[in-house]
């Protein structure tokens, strides 16, 4: 057994959809291992779901790998931090392929999708003939946070720069808001959300209106606290919470967690909302 797999046997997991969140986390451990002997730490900050699972005890799996640069650059290219992830999965024992995403349009965005491509997952996990792992790098990004040097303890110990919780709580209720999925609903921005008001949590009313100001609120309407839970309501009278239940599921290790779910209950947990 070799040290990949030795840290995926450490998740105990046996049906397939959890060997895929187990393979894909792994695969992100490493990928912020690689990252940490380059200097992308000194230039970004590592948010999201995925940051969230990793280093805050968020009880659901996550996809993919987001982060933000700590100053505007648009010259920053991502592909120059892709020899040392590539050599951290080679000292694992695991060969990757990278590849630059290419967008229709030009986003604030850098993507890159990180495609595990041995023969012996494509053995040991038959129904994903290809597990992938997305990155983002937000090059122009909506300033105001804060961030925190985090530890990660595998599959070496070393730092990760995080944004703080009340930041990565303004970046998730933004996504609650603004993301653009048409007539899809993302149920991970609910659990999310959820877990946020359950902890405690305070959000950081000064980044989350950095980010509305780039993109979704350019009328500058929500200006307070008043009106983001207004804004929140309106959100949750608008939404199916069935679809929302069934878009999460697959991440949770207890389905029976969003038994109380309803329009009802995300109302009252609005109105549990803090912010700083």
């Amino acid at each position: 057994m070799n040290a990949f797999d030795d840290m995926l046997s450490q998740y105990k997991a046996t049906t397939t959809e959890e060997k895929n969140n187990a393979l894909r986390e792994v695969m992100q451990q490493i990928t912020l291992a690689g990252l940490s002997r380059s200097d992308f730490f000194e230039k970004a900050a590592f948010y999201g779901g995925t940051c969230l699972r990793l280093f805050y005890n968020l009880p659901r799996f996550s996809e993919d790998m987001d982060f933000s640069l700590l100053q505007e650059n648009k010259n920053f290219d991502l592909q120059n931090y892709f020899s040392f992830i590539r050599d951290e999965f080679l000292s694992m024992g695991k060969t990757v392929e990278l590849s630059k995403k290419e967008k229709p349009k030009k986003t604030n965005i850098e993507s890159a999708f990180l495609k595990d491509t041995s023969q012996f997952y494509d053995i040991k996990f038959q129904t994903a003939k290809q597990v992938k792992i997305k990155i983002e790098v937000d090059i122009l990004p909506p300033l105001n946070f804060e961030t925190e040097n985090k530890l990660l303890l595998q599959p070496f110990s070393f730092n990760v720069r995080c944004f703080t919780l009340p930041c990565l709580f303004a970046g998730k209720v933004h996504a609650f808001l603004f993301r653009n999925w048409k007539m899809r609903v993302k149920g991970r921005d609910w659990f999310d959300f959820e877990w946020y008001i359950k902890n405690k949590i305070p959000l950081n009313i000064k980044h989350f209106i950095a980010r509305a100001k780039q993109f979704g609120d350019t009328g500058g309407k929500i200006k307070d606290e008043k009106h983001l839970k207004l804004a929140l309501a309106n959100t949750i009278k608008s939404v199916d919470i069935n679809a929302v239940k069934n878009d999460v599921t697959p991440f949770l290790k207890n389905p029976n967690s969003t038994e109380i779910w309803s329009e009802d209950y995300f109302l009252e947990l609005v109105e549990r909302l803090l912010v700083c």
